[in-house]
């Protein structure tokens, strides 16, 4: 479950406390990972390693200004167990406390995303029409690019009606993840 977005405006007669965003380099046998932990839950999960660290900077940019980046020294070794048993097949569902930061729309694309099982996958359309927003694909579509933590929210079972569509990490880390969860499909 996505955690709800805060509501209330902050107590600015507290004193203001400096984000420190963890983050760690992993390699499994499905790639290598770039995870960030913001205190709060995985807030990033880049594809790409090292490459991600300008869109984990991005991120922080937008959400969380000022923050200082650390290397990981443990913050994230329940995050990373997770990843390697997924990636090693012994695991179906990371099922991670999350912190996550975005439109409400998008938050109800990532929940609903959850809801897709292990080894199936979805259309835009009908993500649309399961949201009650039947003409909204292209929105979902855009929502599913926008998710900062693909695997632990896997956008990667999202299809467009005639192929794969598309996907932040490439279409190549797309049809490897579809892959590992036994299907087989090919770029159009």
């Amino acid at each position: 479950m996505l955690p709800d977005v805060p509501t209330e405006l902050s107590d600015f007669s507290a004193p203001l406390e400096t984000t420190r965003l963890r983050w760690r380099l992993l390699s499994t046998r499905l790639g290598r990972f770039l995870l960030a932990d913001a205190g709060r839950g995985l807030c990033f999960l880049g594809l790409g390693g090292e490459r991600d660290m300008g869109h984990l900077e991005s991120l922080a940019a937008r959400h969380m200004p000022g923050a200082l980046f650390e290397e990981d020294h443990g913050a994230l070794r329940t995050a990373s167990q997770a990843l390697e048993a997924y990636a090693a097949g012994e695991r179906r569902r990371l099922d991670l406390q999350l912190d996550l930061h975005g439109a409400p729309f998008h938050r109800a694309v990532w929940q609903a995303l959850l809801d897709v099982p292990f080894g199936q996958t979805i259309t835009y359309g009908e993500l649309a029409r399961r949201l009650g927003r039947p003409g909204a694909s292209r929105a979902v579509g855009q929502a599913a690019g926008a998710n900062p933590v693909p695997i632990a929210v896997p956008c990667h079972r999202v299809l467009a009606r005639g192929g794969l569509g598309g996907f932040s990490g490439g279409l190549e880390a797309k049809q490897r993840l579809l892959a590992h969860e036994g299907l087989l499909l090919q770029v159009a």
